[in-house]
């Protein structure tokens, strides 16, 4: 389930840090740092200091993919059928 009140909390910001990121989502940073590796959930780099950093409204559209699918999977039935 979505924690509304995480991301009201840092609504202001333009750019969340990993650690930010992944408090909003409900993973570590670790699981953030893997899925950019895999393109899941691409990471903007800082010019400086090549931090990754997070758009708020990159966040809230990956949480309702979540929140999607993990609604098709309940909506899933397995028949299963005894020969």
């Amino acid at each position: 389930m979505i924690n509304y009140s995480i991301i009201l909390t840092y609504m202001e910001k333009k750019y969340y840090t990993i650690k930010q990121a992944a408090k909003i989502i409900g993973v570590t940073p670790l699981t953030l740092r893997n899925w950019d590796k895999k393109g899941k959930l691409r990471a903007y780099r800082h010019p400086v200091n090549n931090y990754r950093a997070y758009k708020p409204d990159q966040l809230e559209l990956f949480l309702r993919k979540m929140e999607i699918s993990r609604e098709k999977k309940k909506k899933r039935k397995m028949d299963i059928y005894q020969i």
